[in-house]
Formats: structure tokens, sequence, C-alpha cells
């Protein structure tokens, strides 16, 4: 009996995975924009982003530690640049957006942290933002990490 419940879950949590965000569940459904469509933000009030740190490169470090990461940047723009969401791409980083608009002509910083419990080797993660700005409202920040087996017995 475990061992059903244990493959059922198995199997619904890689179907998770797997399975488009826009797969439709009926074609008998009337065609509708996506909720996130009609509540797109003004785009009179996007302003532009310049990124001062996009890409980085935190060296080498011990199996185990915890690396802070930062993204610095400057509102480039006119209007009040808000960052509405910072989605890293693994569960070993953690960020977050600044909790209040960043003003024209100021500066901001995204932090967040590297978990390298267990992610021996050259390590190159990503982190989506989203802000109200021209062009794109989405951006790509990466970092490099490079982590070394512990001793044996420090784990």
């Amino acid at each position: 009996m475990r061992f059903l419940l244990l493959s059922m879950f198995t199997l619904a949590a890689v179907a998770c995975q797997n399975s488009p965000a826009s797969e439709a569940t009926s074609t008998d459904a009337p065609v509708t924009a996506p909720a996130e469509a009609t509540n797109l933000p003004d785009s009179s009030q996007f302003t532009s982003i310049e990124w001062l740190d996009q890409d980085k490169d935190y060296g080498k470090v011990t199996e185990g530690q915890q690396v802070e990461v930062a993204f610095r940047f400057k509102n480039s723009g006119s209007k009040p640049l808000v960052i509405y969401s910072v989605s890293p791409a693994c569960g070993c980083t953690a960020a977050e957006p600044p909790k209040e608009p960043i003003l024209p002509g100021a500066e901001g910083v995204i932090k967040g942290s590297f978990d390298s419990k267990g992610r021996v080797g050259t390590n190159n993660k990503s982190i989506h933002v989203r802000a109200n700005t021209n062009g794109s409202m989405d951006h790509h920040l990466q970092f490099k990490v490079e982590v070394a087996a512990a001793a044996a017995g420090t784990k």
C-alpha cells in the first residue's frame, strides 16, 4: 500500500513539472484572455532599468556555504520602477524584490542567497525579474559559483 501511494505521489509530482502551464482542459470553453493579460500594468507608467550587475561570478566556495548574491540596478527612466516579481530558476536559490518602488535616478538591489549543499561543481544559476519596464518587462540575472567538495567529516 505504501509503495502504491508513493508511486502515485511521484507520478503526480513529475506530471506537474512536465505539463505545460497553458494546457487547455476543454475545447468547448470560450476563448478568453489569460488573467495575467487583463491585469497588465498601465504602460504609461513604464520606465527604464539599467543593470549595474546582471551577470556575476562568485568564484569558489566550499560545499555547504550559503552564498549571498546581490544585483544592483538603477531606475534610468522618469517613472517609479516597480519590481513585481523575482523568481529563481531552482530551489537552491532564494531572492526577493525590493519592497518599495525605486524612484527615477535612484538605485536598488535584488538580494538573494544560494545554498551550495549538495551542489559540488560549477553552478550557473539564473533569476527571472519582472518589472514595469519599457521594451520588455522580463529580465534575466545570472550568477556562477564553483563549489568544492567539503573535506571529509565537515559536511
